[in-house]
């Protein structure tokens, strides 16, 4: 392992870790997954099971990763061989971090890359006048041309590599920031666009009034979603966190930021519910889960309203900076994971990861066209659905298991090391009794989610 303490790069500003961690959290999930859930499961009432799962759950999890890497300075691959006790075997677990951020990588830059070319689509009004079928057809069209697929991932991968390689401070940082409160203003513009329509306020009532009849007899789906959803929104388990609690001073409490993050994260998923539901309520269109909400029946909702162009380009100028921030956080990941394990520089990391994440995301971007013959888990399915599934339903419910078990046992970091660097600095801190659960009870919840990922995939 090379690389000199010292010389740890640090983020410029505190708002700048906060949107850095942010913008790793929120992602396309927050857009086509949870409105969707919170209205199918009981509205305001999901909310709140959800937000009680978010605490229980992810923010422990959270908080230990930003330990992690704030003690150590260093990437998870790096981190645990720091803090590991003489005789250990914790750093052997360290390529987790690299692993899966490259599978989350190898089907993100594909998805990315279509946001890409649908804000530039909409920018240049090619889908204006379409007829629903139209839209539908366009993006079938945009999938199955390979040569249109390669090349918007490739403008992903190389963008976002780019700004990695320009540094911490005026790369990541400068430009994370820029998306993010650009991400925040537009979101903003359009929650006042849709809760304004004509007939959107049964949308809203959908969205967010008490329904406590959905919840009769169904309540364990709504509470295994709410789970999912709290545990897999943050992107924990691969150190992406890690990496950013590497670059932070000692100045504030680390509890204390975690909730704000996950204020931020909840944030943007309430709002993107308050931009979908009261635009399909409106315009009397069923608000279905998964990617044909955001590429086929948003916008024929944009060609149904009054400058219907410009909203379709905020909206989708708002879903690329939110997953453009997400690829440039995680692949920082991988970039100080060559820096700090390897001893490679800064831009030749960048340069050979950006080459060899552009050939591993073939595979996916081919999978809906060269590759489509290839179903993994039956008809319909892709290489998408199932590097999807080894990274959420294996490797994260794995790695968060990992940092449980790291920062609460004595043969790991232990719980006095870890909570003495989580409540240095000002602000709340960890609730020191909360040993048991963490020992106990919250990695049954994780082997419970890991469970229903096969039984959902395999059984149902």
């Amino acid at each position: 392992m090379s690389g000199k303490k010292e010389a740890r790069e640090q983020l410029g500003s505190r708002i700048g870790f906060l949107l850095l961690a942010a913008g790793c959290a929120i992602g396309l999930g927050n857009v086509w997954r949870f409105p969707y859930i919170a209205g199918a499961y009981g509205g305001a009432l999901f909310v709140f099971i959800y937000i009680a799962f978010l605490l229980a759950v992810g923010v422990p999890i959270l908080v230990m990763e930003f330990s992690v890497g704030r003690a150590s300075r260093r990437n998870l691959g790096a981190a645990l061989h720091t803090l590991e006790p003489k005789g250990t075997w914790w750093h052997r677990f360290g390529g987790i971090s690299l692993v899966g951020s490259y599978l989350l990588m190898m089907f993100y830059t594909t998805v990315a890359g279509w946001m890409l070319a649908y804000c530039w689509s909409m920018i240049r009004g090619n889908l204006s006048g379409l007829t629903p079928q139209e839209v539908g057809v366009f993006f079938q069209g945009l999938t199955s041309d390979a040569s249109a697929s390669v090349f918007w991932m490739a403008v992903t991968v190389a963008f976002c590599f780019t700004v990695c390689g320009m540094g911490l401070r005026r790369g990541v940082e400068r430009v994370v920031k820029f998306m993010m409160l650009g991400l925040f203003g537009l979101m903003i513009a359009l929650v006042v666009r849709a809760v304004t329509l004509p007939g959107g306020e049964a949308g809203i009532a959908f969205y967010l009034m008490p329904d406590p009849e959905k919840l009769k007899g169904d309540l364990w789906p709504a509470l295994t979603a709410a789970m999912g959803q709290a545990f897999f929104t943050l992107g924990l388990g691969v150190g992406s966190m890690t990496i950013f609690g590497s670059y932070i001073g000692k100045s504030r409490s680390l509890t204390g930021e975690a909730l704000y993050i996950v204020f931020l994260d909840t944030l943007v998923a309430l709002m993107a519910g308050l931009i979908i539901f009261p635009s399909c309520f409106a315009f009397g269109v069923n608000p279905d889960a998964g990617p044909g909400l955001v590429f086929v029946t948003l916008p024929n909702i944009f060609n149904s309203m009054p400058l219907g162009r410009f909203w379709g380009s905020l909206f989708f100028t708002f879903m690329a900076f939110a997953a453009l921030s997400t690829v440039i956080a995680v692949f920082e990941n991988i970039v100080s994971y060559c820096m700090d394990v390897w001893g490679w520089g800064r831009k030749q990391a960048s340069l050979l990861n950006g080459f060899t994440m552009f050939l591993f995301s073939l595979p996916c971007t081919l999978g809906f066209n060269l590759l489509s013959g290839f179903q993994p888990f039956g008809e319909g399915s892709s290489i998408l659905d199932l590097e999807d599934f080894l990274l959420s339903n294996n490797i994260l419910p794995f790695g968060a298991l990992l940092f449980l078990f790291f920062c609460c046992h004595r043969r790991g970091w232990g719980w006095d090391n870890f909570l003495h660097e989580t409540d240095q600095g000002q602000g709340l801190r960890f609730p020191h009794r909360l040993r048991p659960y963490l020992q106990y009870v919250l990695p049954g919840v994780l082997i419970l989610l890991f469970v229903q990922g096969y039984v959902d995939k395999f059984i149902k």
